[in-house]
């Protein structure tokens, strides 16, 4: 049998198909670290916008709007010495057309009377981190692809759950790798560290588990994700996580219940190469 996937067509190989696992677990661990990186650097330039033009946030509902914006007008010093229709214009180019002249007076006004401080070291940081935020989304967006286009070749049968897209299906396969070194599906649930740890005391078992820290943090991480959204996008899920809730468990064990079944699910469709929809009639 193929690594992980009976019906995988690009390749007869089990070396290239381990190679293949490789450099998905690869891309998706680098795609992990890059949008931490990114979650930092959005942090970052939030902070510089309440000091330098703190009104401005509230007026955008889109941040790439927002950041285009800034990225022409660093500070509110600027947004107000602006020519009206070249500020008009870099609204409109931002927001796709969405925004037009009455935005642009209303974001002047604002930066004429606004508190925030216009340091030029500010503005200098602000810029240069929109320049890094688009950076990174370029480069997200790349991996992204070379992901996506791994994953249509080896075609996994877990994309079929509601709720679980390519991205963090891409990080489970890459984790797990050869689902054939699992005899069990407890056994992934013990690599991801997401076996539950109840605590005993004489004939008293705690009603709470909590998880252990060990093993594979990508897998955690993606395991407790699809839990999360197959809770939202798929009955099946959704059902069992309202169940444990009524049965007075706190969400986060209630959650656990939830990454425990969709493991076995998932290991039932990988290694049976089935689709989602056919267990489920």
């Amino acid at each position: 049998m193929l690594v992980a996937y009976p019906d995988l067509k690009f390749s007869t190989s089990l070396d290239d198909n381990d190679i293949i696992l490789s450099e998905l677990k690869s891309l998706t661990r680098f795609r992990l670290s890059l949008v931490k990186d990114l979650s930092k650097l959005k942090t970052s330039l939030s902070r510089i916008i309440n000091i330098v033009f703190p009104e401005i946030e509230k007026v955008f509902s889109s941040t790439n709007s927002l950041y285009e914006l800034l990225y022409n007008f660093p500070s509110a010093k600027e947004i107000a010495n602006a020519h009206l229709t070249k500020l008009t214009n870099v609204l409109i180019k931002a927001s796709k057309g969405h925004f037009s002249k009455e935005k642009a007076v209303q974001i002047k006004k604002l930066a004429q009377n606004t508190v925030g401080n216009s340091s030029y070291a500010l503005t200098l940081e602000l810029k240069h981190t929109i320049k890094l935020i688009n950076e990174y989304n370029s480069s997200i967006d790349k991996i992204d692809k070379e992901i996506t286009t791994i994953m249509d070749k080896i075609a996994s049968p877990i994309t079929s759950i509601p709720g679980i897209g390519i991205t963090l299906a891409s990080i489970i396969i890459a984790e797990i790798g050869n689902f054939d070194n699992f005899d069990s599906p407890d056994k992934i649930l013990a690599f991801a560290g997401m076996s539950p740890t109840i605590y005993q005391s004489g004939k008293y078992v705690a009603s709470s588990a909590k998880m252990e820290k060990r093993g594979s943090k990508a897998l955690r991480y993606a395991l407790y994700n699809a839990a999360r959204l197959t809770s939202i996008y798929c009955p099946v899920f959704k059902e069992h996580l309202a169940r444990k809730r009524s049965q007075g468990k706190h969400f986060n064990v209630a959650i656990s219940h939830v990454v425990k079944k969709l493991v076995r699910v998932i290991y039932h469709l990988q290694t049976k190469n089935e689709l989602f929809k056919n267990i489920i009639n």
